[in-house]
């Protein structure tokens, strides 16, 4: 665990269970299968009729829910279903399908060092991976100004503001951080309030919003400093680990998309993905039989994985109601950062020949950074960027031409003539995403931490925001997914 994060009542509980669940693992000489869950498993598989009672029923087939799924399929479990609301897989993590066989991600696309689940899972399912491309010169753009910079795969951050930070964050556990014991103190805080007081010179400040822009979808103002050290927690206390390129969770892209994990695990799993298909309602979660009503029919199981968003949570109807602190939590999740990525695919890195990296910061404008998003070979160019909204027009086609002549103010006219573009626009394109990333504010883990990891009767909080470490990341929906079906098959055990 990074830094110095202490034990906790609920970390405690977890290897408690852990190691009772292992214990009762050996003793029927198979990992997470006994010989009633067998049973069990093969007398009910997943079916269209209302009356079956399936072990476990999933909410979500982004990352989180298949992971569980597939830990559930490994330990011999097929009782379960796992609830789609969307027409794919995958989450907040999309490929755009370019042509050729090439992809560019518009939704989450980077793991880096200390992601350690999200790498085996990509070693497991034969995902190779590649390193960000970063070598050259980023394009720094501000009014009417252009300047070159060889950044050596940083933002540029003023480092003696990211020591202290890296320093603060010892004292704020990742998956707890409103049990850090500075925490009255610094959730009282926004990132900016901090910053105000570190005599930040003018030409950083642009620097730190741009930073907490890409890292937590708001300005320094919107984001609590307690959550904020969190997240460096979660990169060994080191804030380069968490807002560079190189050597940190911007450092390394999946080869064939970051989506990939999601369709291979889903492609195993078969019909027991349904797709299309949101829960509504859910009642009876304190008892035995748990019912989701769903837009498909009823599904009925003993335990439920929410794998989802907690805002989204907020979205279901709950008989009986869900107790007060848990509730209270759903309602006041943050969900405004919905985000908005393109691409603009060329036939080549043309950039790359002089001597620049594809890499675009732009101190006012429409976009907050782009990058060369280029498949390993270098075969095609692409460019990724980062958008703000209020200074680009929703409209596709107006929107392409004034990035263009952006990209052609960087790096020459060459940048007219790209041979495709996307523009994903989480906030308009998907109800089912409601924001990219949690921007936790001032205040909200003081109020509500606690009541985030405990499950509700028989349902199990999962996805990315539940993660002890790597939080809001892809590692953390993978870690997420381990834990919530360890948690439930430890219950059904005991059952």
């Amino acid at each position: 665990m990074a830094g110095k994060r202490t034990s906790t009542p609920y970390l405690d509980l977890k290897r408690r269970q852990m190691l009772k669940f292992a214990g009762a693992s050996a003793a029927i000489g198979g990992f997470g299968l006994c010989s009633g869950l067998a049973s069990a498993s093969e007398s009910t598989r997943p079916g269209d009729d209302a009356e079956d009672v399936l072990d476990v029923a999933i909410i979500g087939a982004g990352l989180a829910g298949l992971t569980a799924a597939r830990d559930l399929h490994l330990a011999g479990n097929r009782s379960f279903l796992v609830l789609e609301a969307r027409d794919r897989v995958g989450g907040r993590t999309l490929n755009f399908e370019v042509g050729d066989g090439h992809v560019s991600e518009v939704g989450g696309q980077w793991i880096g060092p200390g992601q350690t689940a999200v790498q085996d899972l990509a070693r497991q399912l034969d995902v190779g991976t590649f390193p960000q491309f970063y070598e050259g010169r980023t394009v720094v753009m501000g009014g009417d100004g252009r300047l070159e910079y060889d950044l050596g795969g940083t933002f540029g951050t003023d480092m003696t503001i990211a020591d202290k930070l890296s320093e603060m964050s010892h004292e704020v556990p990742s998956g707890a951080p409103w049990q850090s014991p500075k925490a009255a103190e610094w959730d009282r805080l926004s990132v900016g309030d901090w910053l105000a007081t570190q005599n930040v010179q003018p030409e950083d400040q642009s620097g730190w919003d741009a930073a907490l822009t890409l890292t937590g979808g708001v300005s320094v103002s919107k984001m609590g400093l307690l959550h904020y050290l969190s997240m460096i927690n979660s990169a060994d206390c080191d804030y380069e680990k968490l807002d560079s390129i190189k050597d940190s969770a911007q450092g390394t892209r999946l080869i064939g998309g970051s989506q990939i994990l999601s369709s291979k695990m889903a492609g195993v799993l078969g019909d027991q993905v349904r797709l299309q298909c949101p829960v509504r309602r859910i009642s009876g979660w304190d008892g035995e039989v748990v019912t989701l009503h769903t837009d498909q029919g009823r599904v009925r199981a003993r335990k439920v994985i929410m794998a989802i968003h907690p805002a989204l949570c907020n979205q279901i109807e709950y008989e009986p109601a869900l107790p007060a602190a848990r509730a209270a939590l759903q309602r006041a999740w943050p969900a405004h950062s919905p985000a908005r990525k393109i691409a603009m695919v060329y036939s080549r890195p043309f950039w790359r020949e002089k001597g620049l990296n594809g890499h675009i910061l732009m101190l006012d404008g429409p976009i907050i950074w782009a990058w060369d998003n280029s498949p390993p070979d270098g075969e095609i160019g692409i460019v990724n960027a980062f958008i703000s909204n209020a200074n680009l027009p929703s409209d596709h086609e107006t929107a392409r031409r004034t990035l263009m002549d952006i990209f052609a103010r960087a790096w020459g006219d060459e940048a007219l003539q790209p041979v495709a573009y996307h523009d994903q626009d989480w906030g308009r394109h998907d109800p089912w995403s409601l924001t990219c990333v949690s921007a936790i504010p001032p205040g909200f883990w003081s109020t509500h931490g606690e009541a985030l990891h405990p499950p509700c009767g028989n349902l199990f909080w999962s996805g990315t925001e539940t993660a002890d470490i790597w939080a809001g990341y892809m590692d953390g929906a993978v870690r997420s997914g381990h834990q919530s079906a360890l948690q439930v098959l430890n219950a059904l055990r005991q059952a």
